[in-house]
């Protein structure tokens, strides 16, 4: 399901049921996200969404782009425009990029909004009535070329960090290590609008004091809402390092246009810092979904929150985003379990949007192959544990042998034997299956299965979504060796009973596996049960005991029902589409515009040539009609050799004429343009 089919109407907690609101981490609308942004975040929190509603859940899913800070005045500088234009222009690319890859949001807003405004002031005056905020005075990067302060991604130089030195460090953090930083920690700093080197100058702001927060803080990590969310290890490991550093008070504001307005008159200049309104944004796009949002974001104990980012984002939600509703004293609903990815590399180096590196999200879709392979593999690509790496010849290699010759070998492999005529198949009817409770092979088959599916909730209600998949593709695999050691082929001639028992175990089994790889692949889900002829309803149920049925797949579709007809799955990806990827996908986006505009510029130049051989031909063609019309045409004019063509080769000067070479005594050739209809004989 894509953003617009979700839900119409908005859910809300339903007491007795599992509520539960997922979030994943805002995507900057200041470029196309890459396939690294897409698995970190919006993907992964889909999958689990979609898992959710499979299993019953009451579940929203909320996201939307995050707007405002100096990342977005930076690209309006680049781009020449204002930050809304740039935000409105990069907004709607987002959500087609994310439309495409099937993301079932149920909400996908954005935070320059009046509702982020309006939740965000409420909750900074809450901090300021609590006296949970500071006024210092702090030194900070002043450009007088632009004659203003450079706060976070105005600024670049080289990290200060030991073992790093990465020499195009933004402002709040290093690209390369992942250090957060300060601007003027920078070595070396210059102005990114003018490459001049600032200067420090005293400006005055506003700070959450976390220290004061911290006994508040650590008892919410240490709870058992912590322990029982089970928390990712990385995202354990980044919190721990935090709180082991020292809990230091956290500027939140910041000398730029483009923001939340602070509201406070001797701040009235500032706007909040992104990382202090980003976060708020969850809320206010829940209540743009609905007016009584409080009841997911102010109700911790019929709500479950579980959000979804990279891990360099790990603090913000695990130290700044908690610390700053504790400090309103109101009862928010926190964070029950956070899943963090690492990076995903490309090739032979790293992801990224500032360089233009990698595969894009509008790159995806250009490249023809199906959306449900790109899922598939960045999903057994989830870098859950650690960075892991994108290739064109391991995504060949997963959609030639897992997809194509496991999965959709063994769907096609049911679904056309039933489909065959009646004395070789089943005339597409699903057989009835007595006596499958007794029959060893299927009994013994159905026992694993329904383990297999156990297995799969446990992972998937840790979030452990990679362990999922396998476990899923492993059920295909095992439907596979079922059907081999059958031997359905030769018991549907000895042994025509046994042969339906496998046959509607098998096709129960086809039925199952859309149920479970729905959350990964949606688009194969509808397209497995268009073939089979069923609703669009599937459910991993307990109540319903969707569960304990996967023992006894037979039991799934039942006898008598008309399947649709099989066609393949997938499509083999060939060696000479690898390489074709791997080039045109190589550099970053700058090398391939280069590139692809000396590649457009060949081309003009060779349409300019031909144009002007087709003028030279157009003229040849006039003066031969000229010639004919004022001269006329006897026998005698004629003169006529017979001879054998010895010879054939393309004219020197032209694309479409041709010379052609006789064995006549008086050499002559003739040379013709079969596209005009035109000829003629030269010496």
């Amino acid at each position: 399901m894509a953003a617009d089919d979700v839900h119409r109407s908005p859910k809300l907690p339903i007491p007795g049921k599992r509520n539960i609101l997922i979030t994943s981490a805002l995507p900057y609308v200041n470029n196309v996200p890459h396939l690294g942004n897409i698995i970190g975040c919006v993907l992964s929190a889909d999958v689990f969404a979609r898992y959710c509603r499979l299993r019953g859940y009451n579940a929203i899913y909320m996201c939307g782009t995050d707007e405002y800070g100096t990342a977005t005045e930076t690209k309006a500088l680049e781009e020449n425009c204002t930050p809304k234009e740039i935000c409105d222009k990069y907004h709607a690319i987002h959500r087609d990029v994310y439309k495409w890859f099937n993301i079932s949001f149920d909400e996908f807003g954005r935070t320059s909004t009046p509702q982020q405004t309006q939740v965000c002031q409420s909750i900074f005056k809450k901090l300021m009535e609590n006296n949970c905020l500071s006024e210092d005075t702090m030194q900070q990067l002043y450009c007088d070329t632009c004659q203003k302060f450079l706060v976070d991604r105005l600024v670049e130089g080289t990290c200060p960090t030991t073992g790093c030195y990465y020499d195009s460090a933004r402002g709040d953090q290093c690209e390369k290590c992942g250090k957060l930083l300060n601007p003027t920690e920078l070595v070396n700093p210059r102005c990114k609008v003018c490459a001049n080197s600032p200067h420090i100058r005293a400006t005055n702001h506003l700070f959450l004091d976390l220290p004061s927060l911290e006994g508040k803080l650590r008892d919410y990590i240490n709870s058992s809402m912590s322990v029982v969310g089970s928390w990712s290890q990385n995202a354990i490991q980044a919190t721990k390092a935090w709180l082991e550093e020292g809990l230091k008070q956290r500027c939140i504001t910041r000398d730029l246009k483009w923001g939340v307005p602070v509201p406070h008159e001797r701040f009235k200049d500032k706007v909040f810092y992104v990382w202090f309104d980003a976060p708020i944004g969850y809320v206010s796009i829940t209540s743009s979904y609905t007016y009584e949002w409080e009841q997911w974001w102010k109700n911790p104990k019929n709500v479950e929150l579980y959000q979804f980012m990279g891990k360099d984002n790990v603090p913000f939600h695990t130290v700044m985003f908690p610390s700053t509703l504790l400090g309103t004293d109101e009862n928010w609903t926190l964070m029950k379990n956070i899943s963090v990815t690492e990076y995903l590399n490309y090739e032979t180096g790293k992801f990224s949007k500032s360089k233009g590196v990698g595969v894009f999200g509008n790159d995806a879709k250009d490249t023809n192959i199906p959306v449900e392979v790109w899922r598939y593999y960045l999903l057994t690509n989830r870098p859950e544990v650690s960075d892991t790496l994108f290739t064109w010849a391991d995504l060949q290699a997963k959609l030639n042998s897992e997809l194509l010759n496991n999965l959709g070998n063994f769907i096609n492999r049911v679904l056309s034997f039933i489909a065959k005529d009646p004395g070789s198949g089943y005339n597409s009817i699903i057989p009835d299956a007595a006596g499958a409770e007794t029959h060893l092979l299927s009994k013994t088959f159905g026992d694993r299965i329904g383990t297999y599916v156990e297995k799969y909730v446990e992972a998937m209600e840790k979030v452990k979504l990679k362990q999922g998949l396998k476990i899923a593709m492993t059920i295909s695999g095992e439907g596979n060796a079922y059907l081999q050691e059958s031997q359905f082929w030769k018991l549907y001639k000895e042994d025509k009973s046994s042969c339906s028992i496998v046959m509607k175990t098998s096709v129960g089994v086809v039925y199952l596996l859309a149920c479970l790889l729905e959350p990964f692949m949606p688009s194969f889900s509808v397209e497995v049960l268009k073939q089979l002829s069923l609703p669009l309803q599937l459910s991993l149920s307990h109540e319903k005991g969707d569960v304990e049925k996967a023992k006894r797949p037979w039991e799934m579709v039942p006898a008598g029902h008309r399947i649709g007809t099989p066609v393949p799955l997938f499509k083999e990806l060939k060696d000479e589409e690898v390489e074709f990827f791997r080039a045109k996908f190589a550099g970053s986006q700058a090398d391939r515009a280069v590139k692809a505009e000396a590649e457009a510029n060949k081309i003009a130049q060779q349409l300019k040539k031909n144009s002007k051989i087709k003028v030279e031909r157009r003229k040849v063609w006039l003066n031969l009609r000229l010639m004919l019309a004022v001269q006329e045409i006897t026998i005698n004019r004629l003169d006529i050799h017979v001879g054998l063509i010895k010879k054939v080769e393309k004219h020197p000067k032209a694309d479409s004429l041709y010379v052609y070479r006789s064995n006549l005594k008086v050499q002559k050739f003739l040379s013709c343009d079969f596209n005009a209809g035109v000829g003629a004989l030269t010496n």
